[in-house]
C-alpha cells in the first residue's frame, strides 16, 4: 500500500475524529467528554485514538493546531492571490470544517479559540502588510487597520456560522471580497495623506 493512501486514510480518521470532538464540544465542556463518546461518534476503535493521540487534552490540542495551521497558510496566501480567490479559500475551508467552525463560534465556548484566531490572522495580516509595503513601519493607523479587517473576517464568518450557513457560499465570497477590499482601500488612502 503506498504512503498516499495510507496518508489519506490517517487524514481521514482525524478528520472523523475532530469532527466528533468538534461536534461534542458544542454540547459539553472538555472536560466532561470522554474517549469512548469520540471514538463512538467517529466510528473508530480504542486503538486508532491512542495511536494517535495521549488523551481527550492532547487531542484537543492538536485539532486547535491543525485548524490554525490551515488558516493561517491561507492568510499567507493573501499577498498572491486575489481578494475573491482568498475569501474563495477561506470559505469554502470554513463550509468544509463546519462542525470545527460551530464549536469556535458557540455561544457557550469559552471564546479561547476565537481568540486565538482573531490574533493569529491580525497578527498575519500586519506582516503582509509590511512586506507588501517595504519601507512602512507599523504604526498606529496600521495597527488598526489590521486589527478591524480581522475583526470583520472573523464576524461575518462567526455570524454566517451562528445562522446556519444560510448564505450562500458565493454571495459571503462576494460580500467579503467587497467588504475587505474597500476597507484597506480606506485605510491606504488614509495612510497616503497622513504621510
Amino acid at each position: 500500500m503506498s504512503d498516499k493512501t495510507n496518508d489519506r486514510r490517517v487524514r481521514k480518521t482525524q478528520k472523523a475524529i475532530f469532527d466528533a470532538l468538534a461536534e461534542l464540544l458544542t454540547k459539553k465542556e472538555l472536560e466532561k467528554i470522554t474517549v469512548k463518546e469520540v471514538i463512538e461518534k467517529a466510528d473508530v476503535s480504542r486503538v486508532t485514538f491512542y495511536n494517535h493521540y495521549l488523551d481527550i487534552f492532547d487531542l484537543h490540542e492538536k485539532y486547535e493546531e491543525s485548524i490554525m495551521l490551515e488558516i493561517a497558510s491561507l492568510v499567507l496566501e493573501l499577498d498572491t492571490v486575489s481578494y475573491k480567490d482568498f475569501f474563495t479559500r477561506l470559505i469554502s475551508y470554513v463550509n468544509e470544517n463546519r462542525s470545527s467552525f460551530i464549536m469556535i463560534f458557540n455561544p457557550s465556548s469559552t471564546n479561547k479559540m476565537r481568540s486565538q484566531l482573531e490574533k493569529m490572522i491580525e497578527g498575519l495580516l500586519m506582516q503582509l502588510y509590511l512586506e507588501v509595503n517595504e519601507g512602512v513601519k507599523q504604526n498606529e493607523v496600521i495597527e488598526y487597520m489590521n486589527y478591524y479587517r480581522a475583526q470583520g473576517m472573523i464576524s461575518v464568518i462567526q455570524k454566517w456560522v451562528r445562522d446556519g450557513f444560510k448564505t450562500p457560499v458565493e454571495d459571503l465570497i462576494r460580500m467579503m471580497t467587497i467588504l475587505d477590499g474597500q476597507t484597506e482601500a480606506c485605510f491606504e488612502k488614509w495612510i497616503n495623506e497622513k504621510q
